[in-house]
C-alpha cells in the first residue's frame, strides 16, 4: 500500500499502464515537461519521452481530434484537457466523431480513447475553470462518463477506462485534488466502470451523489446520525448509471435526495429522478429532493461558496423529504 491523494492516484495510473502496454500515450497542453497544470504527469516526460508525452498547441479540438485518430490507429490515448471550461470547443470531435465511429462502422472500429478533465468548483478560478460539464456529456451515445472521489476509485477506475474499447470521460474533482489521502495498493487492480458503491448504509433517506460533492454528502450524512438514518451512494459512473444499486437503495429507504453542484435544470439529478419514478415509484413516500447549483454561469470567487452546494443545504434537502 502507499499512500495517495487523487491527483497522485492519477499520476500512478497512467506510469502503471504505460509501463504495462506500450500503446497509451499522454497528450495535452503542458503535459510533458512542466508535469500538467495540476502535476498529473509529472515525470512521465523523463520516464517515457517525447514520443509518448506529447506535449500539443492549445487547442481543444486539436487534441482531441489527434487523440481519437491515434486510437482509431490501434493505440490508447489518455488526452488532458486543462480544466472543464475548455473542453466545449472539443464538442464537435467527440458528439460528431468520438461517440458515433462505432455505430456508424457497425462495430468494426473503436475508439479506446480517454479524455482527462478537471472539473468543478471550488479552487477560486477565474471564468471557464469550474464548470460541471456532466449532463452535456452524459447525453451523448457512445460516450462514457466516470467520476472518482478517493484515491483508490480513481486509480482503479482510471485503470478500467484506459482499457475499455470506447472513449471515456474521466472527470477528476480538482477541489479535492490534494484533499484526501488514502492507501492505495501498488499492485494492479480496475475499479469497473458502471457500478456505484454505497459508502454509507442508512434506512431512512438515500443520499446519492458524485465528485467533490461525496464528502459534503457524507458530512451531512454524519451531522445528522442519530436523527436520521441517511444511506450514501457514490454514484462514481454517471453513464452508464449503476440503475439498480439506486433503485435496491430507494426501495429500502423510500425517500431521495440527489446532490450536484452542476445547474439545476436538466442536471444529472433530474435523470436520477425520472429513473426512480420509472422502476421504484410505488417504494417512495415523499418526492425526490434536488440541491444543486443554480441556473447561472458559474459564479466568480467571491460567491462561490453560495453556489456550492453546502452541508447545510444538503441537510436541509434530507430533512425536507424525512419531515414529508
Amino acid at each position: 500500500m502507499v499512500q495517495l491523494t487523487i491527483v497522485q492516484a492519477v499520476k500512478f495510473a497512467l506510469e502503471q499502464e504505460m509501463e504495462r502496454d506500450s500503446d497509451v500515450l499522454v497528450l495535452g497542453e503542458d503535459v510533458g515537461i512542466n508535469g500538467g497544470v495540476f502535476r498529473a504527469t509529472e515525470g512521465l516526460f523523463e520516464k517515457f519521452g517525447d514520443n509518448r508525452v506529447v506535449d500539443t498547441p492549445l487547442s481543444e479540438t486539436g487534441i482531441v481530434g489527434a487523440a481519437i485518430g491515434l486510437a482509431l490507429y490501434g493505440l490508447r490515448p489518455v488526452a488532458e484537457i486543462q480544466f472543464d471550461g475548455f473542453l466545449y470547443s472539443a464538442f464537435d470531435q467527440l458528439i460528431s466523431h468520438a461517440g458515433r465511429i462505432r455505430n456508424r462502422s457497425r462495430g468494426r472500429f473503436h475508439v479506446p480513447l480517454v479524455i482527462r478533465v478537471p472539473y468543478g468548483g471550488g479552487i477560486r478560478a477565474p471564468e471557464h475553470h469550474s464548470d460541471s460539464p456532466e449532463s452535456y456529456l452524459v447525453h451523448t451515445p457512445g460516450i462514457k462518463v466516470v467520476t472518482p472521489s478517493t484515491p483508490y476509485d480513481t486509480k482503479g477506475l482510471l485503470i478500467s477506462a484506459i482499457r475499455d474499447p470506447d472513449p471515456v470521460i474521466f472527470l477528476e474533482p480538482k477541489r479535492i485534488y490534494r484533499a484526501i489521502r488514502e492507501d492505495v495498493p501498488e499492485e494492479d487492480y480496475v475499479v469497473p466502470l458502471g457500478e456505484a458503491k454505497t459508502i454509507r448504509a442508512g434506512n431512512d433517506v438515500t443520499l446519492i451523489s458524485w465528485g467533490a460533492m461525496v464528502r459534503q454528502a457524507m458530512a451531512a450524512a454524519e451531522k445528522l446520525k442519530g436523527k436520521i438514518d441517511v444511506e450514501v451512494i457514490d454514484l462514481r459512473s454517471l453513464s452508464p448509471i449503476d440503475v439498480e444499486t439506486v433503485t435496491k437503495s430507494v426501495a429500502k429507504t423510500g425517500r431521495v435526495v440527489t446532490v450536484h453542484e452542476a445547474p439545476r435544470t436538466c442536471g444529472l439529478g433530474a435523470e436520477i429522478t425520472a429513473l426512480i419514478n420509472e422502476r421504484v415509484f410505488l417504494s417512495l413516500k415523499a418526492p425526490v429532493e434536488r440541491v444543486t447549483g443554480f441556473d447561472v454561469p458559474f459564479p466568480l470567487y467571491k460567491l462561490e461558496d453560495y453556489y456550492l452546494p453546502s452541508i447545510n443545504r444538503i441537510i436541509k434537502g434530507i430533512e425536507k423529504v424525512a419531515s414529508f
